[in-house]
């Protein structure tokens, strides 16, 4: 199964959106996060929801946590205030990152690896440069249940282990074998 067969239309916003929209928008849709465009349409960053949240931490309490437990209670309240009048490439780096993003052709294990790797709750699709969809990780972890995806798969994500197939398999069909005939597979794949 590929990216583009699983990934889903996203809410994305303009990198000169209002930060304090975007921020409402995660919390009302209830998003893992937001997918970041410039003007021209092209993918600047995914930005989890945990992100967003930091921007609202004033950076004194992200260098020492202890101290959220003394502010007033009043300055806690006002917290979100701080995205007011703010647009979200004031508080994104001003040198862009890598988003995390994958092929439209790579396959749900490659999008499990990538996510993982990457702690995002959501990855990017593209095609031919273009933004084609998104997968967040209740959509890949549904698809994978639904495939059946074995718990030997997941721990080869996880552990970063390669499993090798024949390519006359797919990959579901190759996950689906008894793992005394996977071995057996990838063993004769190595001798061949």
């Amino acid at each position: 199964m590929q990216a583009a067969e699983i990934d889903e239309q996203f809410p994305v916003v303009d990198i000169d959106s209002s930060a304090l929209e975007a921020a409402r928008m995660l919390a009302e849709d209830s998003l893992p996060g937001i997918v970041v465009v410039t003007a021209d349409r092209q993918l600047y960053a995914v930005l989890p929801a945990s992100q967003v949240v930091r921007f609202i931490v004033p950076s004194y309490v992200q260098d020492d946590p202890l101290l959220a437990g003394v502010l007033a209670e009043s300055m806690a309240d006002g917290a979100a205030e701080k995205l007011g009048g703010k647009t979200l490439r004031e508080l994104l780096p001003q040198r862009q990152l890598t988003p995390p993003a994958v092929n439209a052709d790579d396959t749900i294990i490659e999008v499990a690896a990538m996510m993982e790797r990457l702690r995002s709750p959501l990855i990017a699709v593209m095609q031919q440069g273009r933004l084609h969809g998104v997968i967040t990780a209740s959509r890949l972890l549904a698809m994978a249940l639904k495939c059946r995806l074995t718990e030997q798969a997941w721990t080869a994500v996880v552990t970063g282990l390669k499993t090798e197939r024949p390519s006359s398999l797919s990959t579901w069909q190759f996950l689906e074998q008894p793992p005394d005939q996977r071995r057996s597979t990838a063993w004769h794949l190595g001798a061949g």
